[in-house]
């Protein structure tokens, strides 16, 4: 997604490795440092008035993670990914890695427990759209930060992109991209899915099924993605004022950068603040559409480069693949030779101070 949209659509992690021993490795994202616990619920939303782009025949369904400042105190821990959802995911990244598969157990527990009830007060919003082909759980790190921090977070995926989105009663949907994919119907249809979730949390907050004590303040709403998620957030700011401030992850803001084909953000600016973070050789220098967006910009920009990172370092790999115990050297093209503990505590910083600034002033 750095360099344009449609580039990113062929493929994700590209790096090899010797096999290594199965056995798997207890993975842990970095532990939030907010004041509040964290509480965490799925909603299975279902758009009946929008036939899904992707699978001919259906309706639209999308799966959501809601976090939210909760009571400190007991309760189960949230897998990373459900059962069903971890093991297509993991094999992909196995695969993409040249390890085993069984080496990789996304189900290991988050900081998030479910069934506990909501610290109470109103709450800003922060919603968060992935890379394209990747789920909603990888900004888990920096949703658990930011809900730690009195947020309420919510993750969106996008279904039929990911190598698996699970559905209450163990349902699993699978990727459904066909080969040439229109990278301005899948951007499209991500705005759309954002723009209902806004639609339905108005709904929950009018009487819907949500923990005991949230409230959701939706009269401060942020949004923020990596790659094709920073692009969604872009061009849904563009469609949908309910989005107060918004950031983009290394995302262009492309659909063919040679052709100088962007969105509609880049071509036209926003008049609301906007987050730009970059990584490696990719930043307003190099590319074309942030130029654009730029130049046409109204609202207030924040910019910062991460020069020794990579494109996913803005997810969860950048904490989870040193866990590994990989040669570095090949896992330097995903998330560069950073320290992964300073980038993640830069990335944390980055988004607190922004949306701090412009959601709860």
């Amino acid at each position: 997604m750095r360099t344009a949209l449609l580039a990113g659509l062929s493929g994700a992690l590209i790096v090899s490795a010797a096999p290594a021993a199965a056995a798997a490795t207890r993975l842990e994202l970095p532990a939030p440092t907010g004041p509040y616990a964290i509480g965490s619920t799925e909603l299975h939303l279902v758009d009946h008035a929008r036939p899904d782009p992707w699978v001919a025949g259906t309706t639209r369904e999308l799966m959501v993670t809601v976090r939210y400042p909760a009571r400190p105190g007991s309760g189960p821990k949230a897998p990373y990914l459900t059962p069903g959802a971890a093991k297509l995911v993991s094999e992909e990244d196995a695969a993409q890695l040249g390890i085993p598969a069984n080496r990789l157990d996304y189900t290991f527990p988050t900081h998030a427990r479910t069934g506990v009830p909501a610290a109470g007060g109103r709450r800003p919003v922060v919603l968060y759209s992935p890379s394209a082909k990747y789920p909603r759980s990888v900004g888990s790190a920096q949703l658990e930060q930011l809900t730690s921090e009195g947020y309420v977070t919510v993750a969106v995926d996008h279904t039929h992109e990911p190598a698996a989105v699970e559905f209450p009663g163990g349902r699993v949907e699978r990727r459904a991209l066909p080969p040439g994919t229109d990278g301005k119907k899948l951007i499209a249809t991500r705005v759309a899915d954002i723009r209902f979730v806004l639609d339905e949390l108005e709904t929950l907050t009018r009487g819907g099924n949500l923990p005991a004590g949230l409230s959701l303040d939706l009269t401060r709403i942020g949004m923020f993605g990596h790659s094709a998620g920073g692009f969604t957030t872009g061009e849904t700011m563009v469609s949908d004022r309910r989005i107060d401030a918004g950031a983009d992850l290394d995302g262009s803001m492309a659909y063919s950068q040679s052709a100088r084909d962007y969105g509609q953000v880049a071509d036209e600016g926003l008049d609301r603040p906007f987050l730009l973070l970059s990584a490696g050789d990719h930043s307003a220098a190099s590319d074309g559409s942030w130029q654009e967006f730029l130049r046409h910009q109204q609202g207030p920009v924040r910019e910062h480069h991460l020069p020794d990172g990579e494109h996913f370092s803005y997810t969860d790999y950048q904490a989870l693949l040193p866990q590994l115990g990989l040669d570095p050297a090949t896992l330097a093209p995903f998330i560069g030779t950073v320290d992964a503990e300073s980038s993640v505590a830069t990335q944390r910083a980055q988004l607190s101070a922004f949306f701090g600034c412009y959601l709860r002033g």
